[in-house]
């Protein structure tokens, strides 16, 4: 077991009672991202934690598969009562989940940035993707934002209070999809989460 699935299996539970920080950007990610599905798409979750986003998008689609490094955030999702085209997995977001390929869509929610290697999965996605399916992702700019913020998280991490991070700015990661042939459709921020940029990413037809 990684040091990242131990970590989030330790904190899962007590992760799935926290409510929602931000609603009202919860809410406007969840229409931005209804906006660039459809009821035939094959889709790809990962870095799903206790599956909450994945039953909510789950009526707009044909198919989603959600996964997590940890195994304990997966059996939370397990949990819940979930209709018949959804499923959980416990896997990492660089693992290929055999039969899901070629994919209409591949979500990554506050993921890419407590990723080793976000570049690396953000190519591997490109290749999962049908051309013309898109990579649907909110990832925190931890290099934009204040640097209080990020001596506190790295003061958090010496005590086990925070994942392994990594620093990106908003520039640098739009310039991970690019490299990786992604073109983007849309990039925006939410109420309140100005350092969260939505991007949506495109694998040209």
């Amino acid at each position: 077991m990684t040091n990242a699935a131990q970590f989030w299996d330790r904190i899962a539970r007590s992760y799935a009672r926290r409510p929602v920080q931000n609603a009202e950007a919860y809410r406007e990610t969840l229409d931005a991202t209804r906006a660039h599905l459809s009821p035939h798409d094959k889709v790809l979750e990962i870095g799903c934690g206790t599956g909450s986003t994945a039953l909510i998008l789950a009526e707009h689609v044909a198919q989603i598969t959600a996964t997590d490094i940890s195994a304990e955030m997966i059996a939370i999702a397990n949990e819940k009562s979930a209709p018949e085209n959804v499923r959980f997995l416990q896997a990492g977001a660089e693992a290929k989940v055999e039969g899901d390929t070629p994919l209409d869509a591949v979500l990554a929610f506050n993921t890419l940035h407590i990723l080793d290697d976000p570049e690396a999965v953000i190519g591997r996605v490109f290749q999962a993707l049908k051309p013309g399916g898109v990579f649907i992702s909110k990832s925190a700019c931890l290099r934009d934002m204040n640097i209080f913020i990020r001596v506190m998280i790295r003061a958090m991490q010496m005590v086990g209070k925070a994942p392994a991070v990594s620093s990106f700015t908003s520039p640098e990661l739009h310039a991970m999809f690019t490299r990786t042939g992604f073109e983007i459709v849309e990039s925006r921020t939410f109420a309140g989460a100005g350092k969260l940029p939505f991007i949506v990413a495109r694998r040209p037809a």
